[in-house]
């Protein structure tokens, strides 16, 4: 896999939430363990429940009432533990969420530079922003698109074809930054460019196993973006 970093044509980042600019997963646990207790089971690991994020909250509420990555619950139960959990999650959505280091001054660092940039999840709409204000990130980002704001969530290409039609770009000018197989896949299902992080949820060597989840290039930080978006703009300064 080429990891060089190719920003010549990229005009807009678009960027995952959880596992990419903030980690969450420590809230997101004890709000899932915190439902299973509220129900009666008993708490399930980290490691188990950081398994089972990336496709939204209504998938993780299945999957942790059932420890199972692709079982559904009972829909009694899951309307009883999707109420819980995300009252529960809201009350308590940044105790232990933080910024992984260097995103802060990754994304300011590309905003002097003049690019849009936004935030595309699978989270719901309400919870990305909280998280996002909570955090006091929310006014960095021009567009928030969460799971639930349009008809179709990551890996569908239609999140990040809206954020082309907002910002008027095609989507081969918009680089898609994010650490899961969900991020990769909408990013190569639009004709975005894929950049993956390998400090997420997610392992990017185990993904660059599959081309159809290989990102076209991996980070350490987001701050690497803002040399390589830096030497883009002059090489089509020299251009034009």
């Amino acid at each position: 896999m080429n990891n060089a970093l190719q920003l010549n044509h990229i005009q807009a980042f678009a960027f995952d939430l959880d596992g990419t600019l903030v980690d969450s997963i420590k809230d997101l646990a004890l709000a899932a363990n915190a439902m299973r207790e509220a129900l009666g089971m008993d708490d399930l690991p980290l490691d188990t429940l950081k398994s089972f994020v990336g496709d939204g909250m209504g998938r993780l509420v299945h999957r942790a009432l059932t420890n199972d990555h692709e079982a559904l619950a009972d829909d009694a139960l899951w309307q009883q533990g999707f109420a819980f959990f995300t009252q529960y999650y809201h009350e308590h959505i940044a105790d232990y969420s933080s910024p992984y280091a260097g995103v802060v001054d990754g994304v300011q660092l590309l905003k002097s530079l003049g690019y849009p940039v936004v935030v595309v999840t699978n989270k719901a709409e309400r919870f990305a922003i909280k998280l996002l204000a909570d955090l006091g990130m929310l006014d960095e980002f021009s567009l928030v698109i969460g799971g639930d704001t349009l008809p179709e969530k990551k890996p569908s290409a239609l999140p990040l074809q809206h954020v082309c039609e907002v910002l008027n770009i095609e989507p081969k000018q918009l680089a898609m930054v994010g650490d899961s197989h969900n991020d990769i896949l909408a990013a190569k299902a639009a004709g975005a460019y894929a950049i993956g992080v390998n400090y997420g949820y997610e392992n990017m060597d185990d993904l660059a196993q599959d081309p159809n989840t290989r990102a076209d290039a991996v980070i350490q930080s987001l701050t690497q973006l803002y040399p390589a978006a830096q030497d883009a703009q002059m090489a089509q300064a020299r251009e034009s």
